[in-house]
């Protein structure tokens, strides 16, 4: 995956914005869902809340991508405006209660440091060398289910298997990781 730079979230944000690409509304909403949810979190909602504004904000993030001006701001100021815009939508609407103004939460920064990227790394090592140890055609199943984002169904089709036999592979490969990546739990 590329490094999720701001040239490459504007890249991003056209090509939703010209083509309506899924793909790339997917990596905006996998790498800023959990970071609104958690600031809406921080921000004092609830889970169920905190979830449903995600849902909001990335969808407005889908219908707006059009509006996105890179001279006013960053991809990430852009998606936090709205994502504080849309509490503060939900909030006038629920209750009368004054709100607290996402400005002044604390946003942790998105570098990680030093001790995350050696953990980062570590782990994604023992996920490699757990995955080597795989039967080839297990291997294959799992490569085909999380990098190429196949169902099972699709998994079956394409290597012209019947689908019963995907599903025994990827349960045999899931119990052989399992045991093997259980101490990183």
């Amino acid at each position: 995956m590329p490094e999720f730079s701001s040239d490459y979230q504007k890249m991003l944000l056209t090509r939703i914005a010209t083509d309506s690409d899924r793909d790339a509304f997917r990596a905006l909403f996998v790498h800023y869902g959990p970071r609104i949810k958690a600031v809406m979190l921080k921000a004092g909602a609830d889970q169920q809340l905190a979830e449903d504004l995600v849902q909001d904000v990335m969808l407005n993030v889908w219908r707006k991508a059009k509006l996105y001006s890179p001279e006013r701001g960053a991809v990430s100021t852009w998606i936090y405006t709205i994502a504080r815009n849309a509490r503060i939508d939900k909030l006038r609407r629920g209750s009368s209660k004054p709100y607290e103004d996402l400005d002044d939460v604390e946003l942790a920064s998105e570098e990680a440091d030093g001790e995350d990227m050696v953990i980062a790394n570590e782990i994604s090592g023992r996920v490699t060398d757990a995955l080597s140890e795989l039967p080839d055609d297990q291997r294959q199943i799992i490569r085909m289910a999380y990098i190429e984002d196949l169902s099972q169904s699709d998994i079956a089709s394409k290597l012209s298997i019947p689908l019963g036999t995907v599903k025994s592979r990827m349960r045999l490969a899931y119990g052989k990781l399992r045991s093997t990546l259980e101490e990183l739990r």
